[in-house]
């Protein structure tokens, strides 16, 4: 009998998502907790495995890529072997047995669509079109999955191919090169049209919102909620001091000048020394438990960070795992990538968990100080300042210019108290006087 393929529930207060994609085509085989759909839920999109095995069957009324949908809604069915496919009348209704015989036609699988961003979401929701009409691969309207439908040609499909220096665009961009539509020989995606992606994104109608429309989206909707239940399970406190960096801007530019791999950010050289430091402030190396009543100590191969980054729908914390094993360039590659796929929205759930401390960077925008939102169930976020070139009375009286930036330390002040959180910013700032020492001596 036919088992029905419904969506799930991916987090504690989810109530809708996206349906990103099929991982199989209609008509194919599906095994037990065989990966089956691609579901952006609350804050990450995720692979959802088959609670059944079955082949694949998609009738009418099943939502198309890119649709809302509702937790529980019923997106299709896995037919035992043997069994016909249902009718629309059965299908209508899920506990029907009632079946109908498959035609003698060879099945033709469907080709998926390219699932829609937020922005191409928001211009569907304007001109009151679904967000896959305009798609390069057309959804088949029989909603048979022996369709007789031709399937399009390659270059109306998503491209597969990228050449490495449109990749190393798209990544630096922030563009998912897999979701474009190449201009190159055989829809080879080139560099310039990562850019005119990049451009489209920034200057689109899409991206602008009318006037008394609705931006809330799911993902802007979950991170409110967590947001919000990070200020009512925490007791927040903020901490600032100014940290010499001259000799880290020196280093950074040394890293600069050998141009061997990825160049670390800031933010690279600080997630790596505040692991360190979590090392010598085990008070600080800590996590609440989910229902808030323990503190769980987290070792050495536990210390992960998150990197706050910024994205069109939203701040995602993507992680750095195992970061103290971690090499620079390393560390670099990996943030680097994990922003890539933030902002393209093929980040996962798994992804952003397990952090003890996040960091968050607002330099580039000017900010010297502010206050940064602990992402729970972490008891601390470490935001960083821009690096200021300012004038310093040396120890000889003497005037110097040094490079300077704000450190501002949130921390619960239920899990720790603020001389231990004190001590901890006060370590990081002199690892940041003299990062080399630390960062070769541990």
């Amino acid at each position: 009998m036919a088992k029905e393929i419904r969506v799930p529930r991916l987090g504690w207060s989810m109530e809708e998502g996206v349906l990103v994609r099929w991982l199989k085509q209609p008509g194919e085989k599906v095994a037990e907790e065989e990966p089956l759909f691609e579901l952006e839920g609350e804050k990450a999109v995720q692979e959802i495995g088959s609670l059944d095995a079955g082949t694949l069957y998609l009738t009418p009324d099943s939502p198309a890529i890119g649709s809302t949908v509702l937790v529980g809604a019923l997106l299709g069915y896995l037919l035992a072997p043997g069994e016909a496919a249902l009718t629309s009348e059965a299908s209508g209704d899920s506990r029907s047995g009632a079946v109908s015989p498959i035609s003698d036609a060879k099945p033709v699988k469907p080709t998926l669509a390219a699932p829609a961003g937020p922005a191409a979401r928001r211009l569907a929701r304007k001109l009151n079109k679904h967000p896959t009409e305009t798609a390069a691969a057309p959804r088949p309207t029989n909603g048979a999955i022996h369709s007789s439908s031709p399937r399009p040609a390659a270059r109306d499909a998503v491209a597969s191919v990228a050449s490495p220096r449109a990749r190393r665009v798209a990544a630096e961009l922030g563009v998912d090169w897999t979701r474009l539509a190449g201009t190159g020989r055989d829809g080879r995606v080139r560099e310039a049209d990562v850019r005119a992606a990049s451009t489209d994104v920034e200057t689109s109608p899409a991206s602008q919102p009318a006037q008394g429309e609705n931006v809330l989206t799911p993902r802007r909707k979950a991170i409110a909620q967590r947001l919000r239940h990070s200020r009512s399970a925490t007791v927040p406190v903020t901490l600032t001091t100014t940290a010499d960096v001259t000799n880290l801007v020196a280093l950074r530019a040394q890293f600069k000048s050998a141009a061997a791999g990825a160049v670390p950010a800031y933010t690279d050289f600080v997630a790596s020394l505040v692991a360190r430091m979590l090392r010598r402030h085990p008070r600080l190396a800590v996590r609440w438990s989910s229902d808030q009543s323990e503190l769980h100590v987290v070792g050495d191969d536990e210390i992960h960070v998150g990197i706050a980054v910024d994205t069109p729908d939203g701040l995602l914390v993507p992680v750095v795992r195992d970061i103290l094993r971690k090499s620079l360039v390393a560390i670099a590659e990996e943030t680097r990538e994990l922003a890539s796929k933030a902002r393209s929205g093929r980040l996962t759930a798994a992804e952003m968990q397990a952090a003890v401390i996040t960091v968050s960077n607002l330099g580039g925008y000017g900010i010297d100080a502010f206050t940064p939102v602990i992402n729970y169930p972490e008891i601390s976020i470490l935001g960083l300042g821009t690096v200021r070139r300012e004038p310093v009375v040396a120890e000889n009286d003497q005037i110097v210019i040094r490079e300077r930036m704000v450190l501002s330390l949130t921390f619960d002040h239920a899990a720790v108290d603020g001389a231990p959180a004190a001590a901890f910013l006060a370590d990081i700032a002199a690892a940041l006087a003299n990062p080399a020492a630390h960062l070769l001596g541990v």
